[in-house]
């Protein structure tokens, strides 16, 4: 249970920072790096105890990579969601009266953007998190941070920099991204979380 609890505050702590930074939030530069900086701090506050992941497209790689048991799959998903869910609507009665801004993010571009970053987040999530030559080191937290800051600064302003189906749902509550264009990280993110896993895989076929 403690496990599943570590992944609801994470992920509770990861999109309230979204919704707190960028909705009425100061310069362009403030929101990526306050999020990276969240999810870094997050995962070195319970990757000792479920792995940090925050993120259900993380966790489906660190399934499929062989590192997290098939019987928490589906409870860490829930209770990402449930704390994306939980900090959105905080989110939106600390800034109540904030002008929300709305994406309309192009599908196309849209779904690529947030393949590619997803990819690198898992990619970068799988090599220093499980793999077993870094086993023990104590950098991780701030790797993964800094590949959703990268992605943030990148495209966030093609597809809101989501990278995560949690934080695609969060934002949706908020009013950040309509219910319509749902479907677009919820597609693209767990298809960057598997494809990263099989490269994984394949890259490192000793690492089992």
């Amino acid at each position: 249970m403690r496990k599943y609890i570590t992944e609801l505050i994470g992920t509770f702590f990861l999109v309230l920072t979204i919704g707190c930074t960028v909705i009425g939030g100061g310069p362009q530069v403030i929101p990526p790096l306050a999020i990276g900086m969240a999810l870094a701090v997050m995962v070195f506050a319970g990757g000792h105890i479920s792995g940090g992941h925050y993120n259900p497209a993380v966790t489906l790689g660190v399934f499929l990579r062989g590192r997290c048991p098939a019987k928490d799959v589906v409870p860490y998903m829930i209770c990402q969601v449930i704390g994306g869910v939980l900090a959105a609507l905080i989110a939106k009665f600390l800034k109540a009266g904030s002008e929300v801004p709305t994406l309309n993010p192009a599908v196309g571009p849209a779904l690529v953007a947030e393949f590619l970053f997803t990819f690198a987040l898992v990619y970068v999530v799988l090599n220093v998190a499980t793999a077993k030559a870094n086993d023990g080191n104590s950098f991780y937290g701030l790797a993964i941070g800094m590949t959703v800051l990268i992605g943030a600064f990148s495209v966030g302003a093609i597809s809101g920099g989501a990278f995560n189906p949690a934080v695609a749902i969060g934002i949706t509550v908020m009013g950040i991204v309509s219910w319509s264009n749902i479907w677009i990280y919820l597609v693209s993110n767990f298809l960057g979380g598997g494809v990263a896993a099989v490269v994984f895989k394949t890259l490192n076929p000793e690492d089992k």
